[in-house]
C-alpha cells in the first residue's frame, strides 16, 4: 500500500503577526494564495512558522484555524513534535481531534538523546494517535541525527510513514533510501536548493521554505522531474536565485520579508529573531521584484 502523504511541494508555513499577535485573517488569506498557487500540502507550526515561540494556545489556534480554512482541499501537516514525548503527544491528539492529516515530529533537541531513546520517544508519539507521521530529521538545529539504521527501525510502524530529510547530505538520503521500503516509507527534502538532485534520486517531494511564496514554479519543477523533462534543470535553475534570497539570513526572516511584501502580515518575527538590516532587506525584496517581473537571468 502506498501510503505517499503528498507528492511534490509542502509548504512549511510562516506564522504572520501584527503587533506581536498572530495575523489570522493574513494566515487565512496565505492558505488560499497556496493552494491557488498549486503547493500539494501545507505545514503548520513548523520551523518557518517559529513554533518554539508560540504559546500552546497559538499552536493550538493555529491548527484550528488551518485545518477549517483547507477544508480538506489538500492535507494538512501539523508540526507537534517537541523535546518533551508527553507534550507532543497531547498536542498530536489534538491534532487528530481537529482533522489534522499527518504529524510532523522534529528530533528532540537540547536534551537530545540517544538513538534507543529516539526509537522510544517516535514510536510512543506515533502509538497515541492514528494519524500518519512524518520525521524530521535536521541536525544542524537539534544538535543530532536519526541515523539511517534507526530510520529504517522506525520505518516499520505502521504510522510513521515518512521524513523529512534536512541534513543537507545526499549520501545520507542515498543510504536511507536503500534502507527503506519506498512503497511503505518515502522521503522528502527539507532542503530548498537540493530539491532537483534529491528527487532525481527517488524522494516524493520537498517541503520548503520558498514555498511560501513560489509553491507553483517548484510544483512545475517537480513535475517535470516526475516525467523525466530535460527542462526540469533549467527550470530550477530559474528558481535558485529566489532560494538564494531566502538563505542570507536564518529561517524563517528573509522569506517574511516576502510573504509582508505579498500582504501576509508584516515584516515581524518574535525574538530571538530579529528582521532584515535595510541594505538586505532591500536586495532580497528587489530579487523578488525581478522574479515576478521574470527579468531575473
Amino acid at each position: 500500500m502506498n501510503t505517499t502523504i503528498f507528492e511534490g511541494i509542502g509548504v512549511a508555513m510562516t506564522t504572520p503577526f501584527r503587533n506581536d499577535v498572530i495575523d489570522y485573517e493574513a494566515f487565512r488569506n496565505h492558505i488560499e494564495y497556496l493552494i491557488d498557487n498549486n503547493a500539494q500540502s501545507l505545514i503548520i507550526n513548523g520551523t518557518t512558522g517559529e513554533s518554539p515561540t508560540l504559546r500552546p494556545e497559538e499552536m493550538r489556534e493555529m491548527l484550528r484555524v488551518g485545518v477549517e480554512t483547507v477544508n480538506g482541499r489538500i492535507p494538512v501537516i501539523a508540526g507537534t513534535g517537541t523535546n518533551s514525548t508527553s507534550a507532543s503527544i497531547e498536542l498530536s491528539k489534538y491534532a487528530e481531534g481537529v482533522g489534522a492529516d499527518a504529524l510532523m515530529l522534529i528530533t528532540p533537541y537540547y536534551n537530545k538523546s540517544n538513538q534507543r531513546g529516539l526509537v522510544r520517544h517516535f514510536t510512543a508519539i506515533a502509538d497515541s494517535t492514528g494519524l500518519p507521521a512524518v520525521l524530521y530529521n535536521v541536525p544542524g538545529r537539534t544538535g543530532m541525527t536519526i541515523e539511517p539504521g534507526t530510520v529504517r527501525e522506525l520505518s516499520g510502524h505502521k504510522n510513521i510513514v515518512a521524513l523529512k530529510d534536512a541534513v543537507g547530505d545526499l549520501g545520507y538520503t542515498e543510504e536511507v533510501l536503500k534502507l527503506t521500503d519506498g512503497q511503505n516509507f518515502v522521503l522528502y527534502s527539507g532542503n530548498d536548493d537540493n530539491m532537483h538532485d534529491f528527487v532525481k534520486l527517488g524522494g516524493k517531494g520537498l517541503i520548503s521554505v520558498v514555498g511560501n511564496i513560489i509553491p507553483g514554479e517548484l510544483q512545475d519543477v517537480y513535475e517535470r522531474i516526475q516525467n523525466n523533462d530535460p527542462s526540469a534543470q533549467d527550470k530550477f535553475n530559474r528558481v535558485l536565485p529566489m532560494i538564494e534570497a531566502v538563505q542570507v539570513d536564518v529561517n524563517p526572516i528573509p522569506v517574511k520579508a516576502m510573504t509582508s511584501a505579498l500582504g501576509f502580515g508584516n515584516n515581524e518575527l518574535r525574538l530571538p529573531l530579529i528582521p532584515l538590516e535595510d541594505e538586505t532587506l532591500e536586495d532580497v525584496l528587489n530579487t523578488f521584484r525581478q522574479f515576478r517581473e521574470g527579468s531575473l537571468v
